[in-house]
């Protein structure tokens, strides 16, 4: 299943950071590409440029408290 959005933090409302598909990071010169969950359990995000490099970005630890939304579609 496709990942859609990630919330990493302990609240996740106040305190948590929240990434999505398609969202501009670093001066919104590079977007999300992907959110993917490996065997182990940890959690990368691949970033692509508008040169369409793209590069794993942020990893999370399965110890991490992390929110998880697929993407669905009907």
């Amino acid at each position: 299943m496709i990942i859609r959005k990630i919330a990493v933090g302990p609240d996740l409302k106040s305190g948590a950071m929240h990434y999505v598909l398609g969202q501009p990071v670093l001066d919104k010169t590079w977007f999300i590409h992907l959110i993917q969950v490996n065997e182990e359990g940890f959690i990368t995000i691949w970033i692509e440029s508008e040169k369409q490099e793209i590069l794993a970005w942020k990893r999370f630890a399965p110890s991490m408290p992390i929110t998880i939304e697929y993407k669905i579609d009907f």
